[in-house]
């Protein structure tokens, strides 16, 4: 059975509870309150790329694993606290980055307009701004989300893991109320970005007890990680996620899974599961860039809607590092 045809019913009772707080974000949501926050927000990162390239991933990756816990909130920005225990200390996120630069935007938008702006709002336009800027799609950013006041650091095993398969890691976006299309295209992102040796060396010399690699992998591909990461070496080590154009957003990532040459497990699952609905989807998408790029703009979309919160709602952070 594919891992996503019994998912049906749960995206469809999703839609219904989502309905609600679908209809009180809007792309103009600060057209009179906050009306330069687009500009403001493209000026920070915009310097922020040119002093590192790879923040573009950084900060789609929080805003993806942000979402995955109790929804689009922001409540992986928060730092321990009294009664705050940070997501940050939950191991899928002990990599996470580019919270500086969350902050310097805040800091910008509150000297403009003080007390109007989330910070579950700024990762938001920051990843679309951010995906624009290197080649990708733009779309308007569903706006109106109020930050938590509370984070949930066990609830960090909702992220889906880079040693996890295909089966576990399609339950997880369905149990965020997301489909096999928002699977694959959502994993698009990793067309740039880096990841750690320790994420995917498993594969590289011993993978599930075999002795031998992944068989899924290319085998010059094999050899060329093999050497950037040797068997007992620096697990802290990067290498690309997408080795033909690291630095673009651009559909290559999809190639490279029909060429064998996925840096993560989790990533050439996608095209090597047999049987696996997600094939056909790779290998759309691999055929039409402009597919691709339609697909992951409502696929953010949907993402950047999981479990809002608005209206009276949470809270405006001054601070996103913490409460008010």
């Amino acid at each position: 059975m594919s891992p996503f045809s019994y998912h049906a019913v749960a995206i469809f009772l999703f839609a219904i509870v989502l309905g609600n707080s679908n209809a009180q974000l809007s792309s103009t949501f600060y057209d009179t309150t906050c009306p330069n926050i687009s500009s403001v927000v493209r000026n920070v990162v915009e310097q922020a790329q040119e002093n590192d390239i790879r923040i573009a991933a950084k900060l789609i990756r929080v805003h993806f694993h942000d979402c995955f816990v109790n929804g689009c909130d922001a409540s992986l920005l928060l730092d321990d606290a009294d009664g705050i225990d940070s997501e940050k200390n939950g191991a899928p996120n002990l990599s996470t980055d580019g919270y500086a630069v969350i902050d310097d935007i805040k800091t910008a938008l509150e000297n403009v307009c003080p007390g109007v702006v989330s910070c579950a709002d700024i990762v938001a336009l920051a990843s679309q701004i951010l995906v624009s800027e290197n080649g990708g799609p733009t779309w308007e950013v569903q706006l109106g989300r109020r930050d938590s006041r509370t984070a949930n650091r066990a609830g960090t095993t909702a992220i889906p893991s880079p040693f996890e398969t295909l089966e576990q890691i399609a339950q997880k976006f369905t149990d965020a109320g997301l489909d096999s299309t928002d699977l694959v295209a959502l994993s698009g992102a990793h067309t740039f970005g880096r990841a750690r040796c320790s994420t995917f060396v498993h594969r590289l010399y011993d993978f599930n007890g075999t002795g031998s690699p992944d068989p899924s992998i290319d085998t010059t591909y094999l050899g060329t990680l093999q050497q950037t990461c040797p068997n007992g070496g620096d697990g802290g080590t990067l290498a690309n996620l997408d080795p033909t154009t690291p630095n673009g957003f651009d559909k290559n990532y999809f190639t490279n899974l029909q060429n064998k040459q996925g840096l993560l497990q989790t990533d050439q699952e996608l095209f090597s599961t047999s049987g696996a609905d997600t094939v056909s989807i790779v290998d759309r998408f691999a055929n039409s860039e402009s597919d691709f790029f339609d697909s992951f703009a409502k696929s953010m979309i949907s993402m950047g809607n999981i479990k809002v919160l608005t209206g009276s709602d949470g809270e405006i952070r001054t601070d996103c590092k913490r409460v008010n």
